[in-house]
């Protein structure tokens, strides 16, 4: 089974986003060199990472010399500033007159299917009516249903076959009938589990070839890595699983709220370069917004 490891437990200085914890550092310290190395400690637990952490602090503390910076609120404002500089985020939309496949990639639990059928709604009230979802997901019956109750209450068609079927010839069929039918927009659903990492990465290179293989030149063609907020760190061990096996255009980070850690997205960006284009903050099909780096960062900086 691929693990790519439990979530970090909940404590009481997680539950502070990252603008109060700030708040308490800067209360309880001078403008010195233990303040650095405190605020190292506290980005890290904020999911920064260690190198990405000390490259950023680095760059504060010769920008705090260099402007001799000495307010609070200054010091706070040129963090933001760094960090903003880090984060990429991409307008995700599929492309007029042509076919868009959106190929939908995460591990188990991360809200994948769901986020599927959030993505259906959104791009249904933007005006894109011809949609079709894709069932790849075989591994995991429950996933099909799944996405077969998420196209009876978006209102749209659902291409599956039996458990067990091979996901790449699902989507293969999917993407033969939206031709047939001149459905714009596929969101395709994979699986997110199997018994060990070759193999996940092995069956999403097949079902990149064949994607590959059946679509004509100018077809939109976007892989969309799912991301849970919580999982911290280990979100990133997954994006660079998921993009080495197939280039990841894209990330969704899902269940995340202004308590949540959430700092994978500067990680995620400063080291793989891949673009957040939505996050979920809810349960409901309405919960999915487009990712916008200075509402995220207004969310983590908020007192």
């Amino acid at each position: 089974m691929l693990n790519f490891g439990k979530k970090a437990k909940t404590d009481a200085g997680r539950k502070k986003n990252l603008g109060r914890r700030l708040l308490e550092l800067f209360n309880n310290h001078s403008i010195d060199e233990s303040l650095f190395e405190d605020l190292e400690d506290l980005l890290i637990e904020s999911d920064l990472g260690g190198s990405v952490t000390m490259e950023v602090v680095d760059e504060l503390r010769d920008r705090v010399k260099t402007e001799r910076l000495s307010a609070r609120d200054e010091i706070i404002g040129e963090l933001k500033s760094i960090l903003s500089r880090q984060i990429k985020c991409l307008k995700l939309e599929p492309e007029s007159d042509k076919l868009n496949v959106f190929l939908v990639l995460g591990v188990n639990g991360v809200g994948k299917t769901t986020t599927i059928a959030k993505m259906a709604r959104y791009y249904g009230e933007k005006g894109i009516g011809d949609i079709v979802l894709s069932a790849g997901d075989t591994f995991r019956a429950a996933a099909v249903e799944q996405l077969k109750i998420h196209g009876e209450r978006t209102g749209f068609r659902v291409v599956h076959q039996g458990p067990g079927a091979d996901p790449a010839a699902v989507i293969f069929d999917t993407i033969t009938s939206a031709k047939a039918k001149g459905e714009k927009l596929v969101l395709a659903d994979t699986a997110g589990r199997m018994h060990n990492r070759t193999n996940l990465v092995k069956e999403l290179q097949k079902i990149d070839s064949v994607i590959r293989r059946k679509l004509e030149p100018g077809d939109c063609y976007k892989k969309i890595l799912v991301i849970d907020s919580t999982t911290g760190q280990n979100g990133l061990q997954q994006a660079e699983v998921f993009n080495e096996a197939v280039e990841v255009d894209a990330i969704i980070l899902t269940k995340y709220d202004s308590t949540a850690r959430g700092g994978n997205i500067v990680s995620i960006s400063r080291k793989l370069g891949i673009p957040f284009a939505f996050i979920g903050k809810g349960e409901q099909l309405t919960d999915l917004e487009p990712f916008e780096p200075d509402s995220y960062l207004e969310d983590l900086f908020s007192y």
